[in-house]
């Protein structure tokens, strides 16, 4: 699980928003990126200005697709010409 405050009311509304809907939300913090469903936002009601803390669990990347045809369509495509 992935744990960070934030303070910026817009991006509270943006995970509150995703976590609603079942989607993923992606929070980049110091150089790294973590994308994940929002497990938990809570309030720390002692701060002043407000903040929130944000709990996500990450998904592991989705693998990268080969752009190059599939081998029928590549003989398909060869009869053609």
């Amino acid at each position: 699980m992935f744990t960070f405050e934030t303070s910026d009311q817009k991006e509270v509304r943006r995970f509150r928003i995703a976590q609603f809907n079942g989607r993923t939300a992606t929070v980049r913090s110091a150089g790294s990126t973590v994308t994940g469903h929002v497990r938990s936002i809570v309030e720390n009601k002692s701060s002043v200005p407000a903040a929130w803390t944000i709990t996500i669990i990450p998904e592991e990347p989705k693998p990268t697709l080969a752009l190059r045809p599939a081998p029928r369509a590549r003989a398909f495509m060869e009869d053609l010409c």
